[in-house]
C-alpha cells in the first residue's frame, strides 16, 4: 500500500510539474518580409511557399504558421509578403536552416527557388523580426472568427519607443495594466503580441489583431476609443507619452495560411 501511494504521489508531481512548465511556456516568432517587386517573383515565392516551405515547417511539427500580403501590395512599387512563424523553444529557431537543408522533400519543392533563372532573384531582400511573446499572451492564437478568411482584415502594429524605460512602460502596460485583456473583450482577436529581440526598429513592441473586414475594423477601434476602461488606463501617469512611433499595415491572409 505504502509502494502504491508513494507511486501516486510521484505520478502527482511530475504531472504538477509539467502542467507548471506548460504554463510558463512564453513563444517565440519569427516574422519575416518578402520584399519584391515583379509579379514573376510573386508568383514564384508563393509557389515556394505553399508547396515546399510551409510543408516543410509542418512536418517539423512547427503549426499555426502565418502567411500574408500587404493590402498595399496591389499600387505599391515596393510589394511585401509575410511568414509568421511561432516556436516553442529557441533551439527550434536556430536549428531550423540546418534542419530545411536535410530535408529532402524540401529541397526537391524549393529546387526553383534556390535555382531562379529569373536575373533579378525571387525577391529582392528580406527582413527578418525576431520577437518574444508577452507574459499575458505567451502563445500564438487563432482567430476566432466565422467569416470568410479572404474578406478578413490583418492589422499589424509595430510600437516603438524613445527609450528603453519607455518601452518597458509599454509593455507593461498591455500586460499588467490590462490593456491586452481590453483587446480581448473588444473582439479584436489578437494573434500575438510581441517585444522584438532583433529587428532594424528597437526599442519596440509589434502586435497582430484580425477582423472580420475592414468596416469591422474601424468599429472595433472606434469602441476601444470609447472604452471606459482604455480611458483610466489612459490617463495614468506611468503609461505617458511611452510610444514616439507607430507603424499600422494592413494585411490579408494566404489562402494556404494557416492563421
Amino acid at each position: 500500500m505504502k509502494r502504491v501511494f508513494a507511486l501516486s504521489l510521484l505520478l502527482l508531481m511530475i504531472v504538477n510539474r509539467s502542467a507548471a512548465q506548460a504554463g510558463s511556456i512564453r513563444e517565440y516568432f519569427q516574422l519575416q518580409v518578402f520584399y519584391y517587386t515583379s509579379q514573376q517573383q510573386e508568383a514564384q515565392l508563393d509557389q515556394y511557399l505553399q508547396q515546399a516551405l510551409v510543408p516543410a515547417l509542418h512536418r517539423l511539427q512547427l503549426q499555426r504558421v502565418g502567411v500574408f500580403r500587404a493590402l498595399t501590395n496591389d499600387t505599391a512599387a515596393e510589394k511585401k509578403i509575410y511568414v509568421l512563424t511561432p516556436f516553442r523553444e529557441l533551439r527550434q529557431w536556430t536549428a531550423l536552416p540546418d534542419r530545411l537543408q536535410k530535408d529532402p522533400v524540401y529541397l526537391k519543392a524549393a529546387t526553383d527557388y534556390y535555382n531562379s533563372a529569373n536575373k533579378a532573384g525571387i525577391y529582392d531582400r528580406i527582413e527578418t523580426i525576431f520577437l518574444k511573446s508577452f507574459s499575458g499572451a505567451p502563445v500564438l492564437q487563432q482567430p476566432r472568427l466565422n467569416g470568410p478568411k479572404d474578406q478578413r482584415v490583418y492589422e499589424l502594429r509595430s510600437y516603438e519607443s524613445s527609450s528603453e524605460k519607455r518601452f518597458r512602460s509599454k509593455v507593461k502596460m498591455f500586460n499588467e495594466g490590462g490593456e491586452i485583456g481590453i483587446f480581448k473583450r473588444l473582439g479584436f482577436n489578437a494573434v500575438f503580441y510581441g517585444a522584438v529581440l532583433a529587428g532594424k526598429r528597437m526599442p519596440n513592441l509589434m502586435y497582430l489583431t484580425t477582423h472580420a473586414n475592414m468596416d469591422a475594423r474601424s468599429q472595433n477601434w472606434k469602441n476601444f476609443g470609447a472604452d471606459a476602461a482604455w480611458k483610466q488606463l489612459n490617463t495614468q501617469d506611468e503609461y505617458k507619452e511611452n510610444v514616439s512611433h507607430i507603424d499600422v499595415t494592413f494585411l490579408k491572409t494566404a489562402s494556404y495560411s494557416d492563421l
